[in-house]
């Protein structure tokens, strides 16, 4: 019973987060579970694994609200998400396939070295400069395969890489965020299936769970970040965001290192 508490403890945190900085709750939700299910003694072989792949499947349902939000004020732009989705699902299971291969301590250095990477994007908000246009086809499918495998690898659902990407490309930042949460499902869609069939079968798996896919610590994330949303949003519009994103890009350090030792 704690453990439920800690999973609905960590989705309330991401819900904040996510409505505070718009940012994935995949940073938060990887390293927490990772700490909550070594806690539990689940098998360290397979402990990543689930941490990764339970946080994809939270994003499906958390990204919806996200993504209707950002549909209703028109700033979705669905013929992109179009052109880069057959990219990113391919990317997306190829991540799965990835992080299958990696033992656990691999994954876990993998994870810390990208946490870190964004805490220093977001500390000196370092933005790439809108300077060519948008691929064709082909490069769009190259660029959601890179975003998708790498998205899967580390349990995000992306927006870290895909908005600066398009805003590299001119799309406007309004657009790049909404279209970039609209890419998010089909990156936890496609990653989470990913890891319940990678995993299906494996002996160290706890009960509860379907392949790499683990239940309640799915559900507890889920139903206290999708509460807790709508108060980080609020928090945004009252709060110093220059501010808000250096501590975060603290905190966000804090656990790249906790990841990495």
């Amino acid at each position: 019973m704690p453990d439920i508490y800690l999973y609905l403890a960590v989705g309330a945190f991401a819900g904040v987060l996510a409505g505070l900085f718009g940012v994935g709750g995949g940073l938060v939700i990887v390293p927490v579970l990772a700490f909550a299910f070594a806690r539990a003694g689940m098998a360290p072989e397979v402990l990543m694994h689930l941490a990764i792949g339970s946080s994809l499947a939270t994003i499906v349902f958390t990204s919806l609200a996200s993504v209707r939000a950002h549909h209703r004020r028109g700033a979705v732009q669905w013929r992109l998400v179009g052109r880069l989705a057959p990219g990113i699902v391919v990317g997306a299971l190829l991540g799965a396939v990835i992080a299958d291969w990696l033992p656990g301590t691999g994954l876990r250095r993998i994870f810390g070295i990208f946490e870190l990477a964004v805490a220093v994007q977001l500390g000196l908000g370092l933005k790439p400069a809108p300077h060519r246009t948008l691929p064709g086809t082909p490069g769009l499918f190259a660029a959601g395969g890179v975003i998708g495998t790498v998205s899967a690898i580390v349990g995000i659902g992306g927006g870290t890489l895909t908005v600066p990407f398009l805003t590299w490309n001119n799309v406007a930042i309004r657009n790049a965020v909404a279209t970039s949460a609209a890419c998010g499902m089909p990156i936890a869609l496609a990653g989470a299936l990913g890891f319940a069939a990678a995993g299906w079968g494996e002996s160290a798996l706890p009960a509860a769970s379907t392949g790499y896919l683990y239940w309640p610590a799915i559900g507890g994330v889920v139903a206290a970040s999708m509460l807790f949303a709508p108060l980080g949003a609020r928090l945004a519009h009252a709060l110093p965001g220059d501010v808000l994103k250096r501590l975060f890009a603290l905190f966000l350090a804090g656990l790249g290192v906790y990841m990495l030792t």
